[in-house]
């Protein structure tokens, strides 16, 4: 039996403390509470927002006019297929929990997404990625929820049309499924993922991965690197550090083609310090780090505006230290726009900004 509550306050449920109130709540632990919360709201006629650890959503100050979905379905199940285990896991457990509890066995695939907050269900909708690892690699299978038909579907890999930070879950088929279940197909004893510049370069200096087993003890080695990369940038949640009270990353890094990768060379050419600008190769284009463009755009770390800022530690992070929605997105549009004075580039958001109605 599932209670419907109202008037919840929404900045208790999202990492960046932010919004006003939803007009209901519901709290699904399986998917026949999602089913009976579906059919309350389609009869009432009310929006309909699913949330899950509320680590890349924003909700307005005016807070939401409908029904807010928390999914809080657990569990995790494997089953061994030759050299790699196929683990299924249901869509509220929480995404950084798992990563620990599959790297200690030894299962690779998912070690360089550590320390990131989240929930499992949200993980395939964008596509998350970090430190030369993004969860399309590894995913088999996408468990969801038709929300008009409240029929159970099924999708593999080749059919949810990942690319960089998105999928069908977030472009065409957006808003339609509520993801119940995820199963990836992670390698038994397998190598860590050190493609990663950053990464490589520490592990270079200072992990000698040739001489230790496969499997566990490097996959640890690198698990703590990313944890320690992530920790300086303020990227983990900690609830002493007052930079962590954001949703992570909130632009997308530009991928461009080489003629925009141009322009953006001469622009530096005239108004830079030498340095090159940083690219990293994407297919057929490169990718400009958003928080190098923000930073040579006039944008530091640190910088506040009224309850707001950009945080102390990494400039694509924007920090909610006693602010409002209203404040944090106009101080999103002002890095946009003095992003696209110098260089001509739109900066896109990769935070989740949910309208009140």
């Amino acid at each position: 039996m599932i209670t419907i509550q109202e008037h919840i306050p929404l900045k208790d449920l999202t990492t960046i403390r932010l919004g006003g109130y939803a007009a209901f709540f519901c709290l699904c632990h399986t998917v026949t509470d999602l089913k009976d919360a579906l059919s309350i709201a389609h009869a009432k006629d009310l929006r309909v927002h699913v949330l899950g650890d509320g680590s890349n959503t924003i909700f307005s100050d005016d807070g939401f006019n409908g029904m807010v979905l928390k999914v809080d379905l657990k569990g995790i199940s494997y089953s061994d297929d030759g050299n790699d285990v196929l683990v299924r896991v249901k869509a509220g457990e929480n995404w950084e929990s798992f990563v620990k509890t599959v790297v200690g066995k030894g299962f690779a695939g998912v070690e360089c997404l550590s320390g990131i907050p989240g929930s499992v269900g949200a993980t395939p909708i964008q596509n998350v990625g970090a430190y030369g690892q993004e969860v399309k690699d590894v995913i088999e299978m996408v468990k969801v929820l038709n929300k008009k038909s409240l029929r159970e579907e099924e999708f593999v890999t080749q059919d949810c049309n990942f690319s960089y930070r998105t999928s069908r879950f977030k472009t065409e088929d957006a808003g339609k499924y509520i993801v119940t279940e995820v199963t990836f197909r992670l390698k038994k004893n397998g190598r860590p993922t050190i493609h990663y510049p950053e990464v490589k370069k520490i592990v270079d200096a200072s992990v000698n991965l040739s001489a230790q087993a496969d499997g566990v003890v490097s996959l640890l080695a690198v698990r703590s690197i990313i944890l320690s990369l992530r920790a300086k940038k303020s990227m983990v949640i900690d609830s002493n550090d007052p930079n962590t009270c954001s949703v992570g990353s909130f632009f997308l890094n530009p991928i461009v083609e080489e003629r925009m990768l141009d322009q953006v060379k001469k622009t530096w050419e005239k108004i830079g310090d030498g340095t090159p600008v940083p690219i990293f190769p994407f297919g057929q284009k490169q990718k400009i780090p958003a928080a190098w463009l923000i930073e040579k755009s006039g944008f530091k770390k640190g910088y506040k505006k009224n309850g707001v800022g950009i945080s102390e530690h990494h400039t694509l992070a924007l920090v909610n230290y006693n602010g409002t929605t209203k404040e944090l997105l106009d101080l999103a549009d002002e890095i946009q726009w003095g992003v696209y004075k110098i260089f001509q580039l739109q900066l896109e958001l990769e935070a989740n900004i949910i309208s009140p109605t």
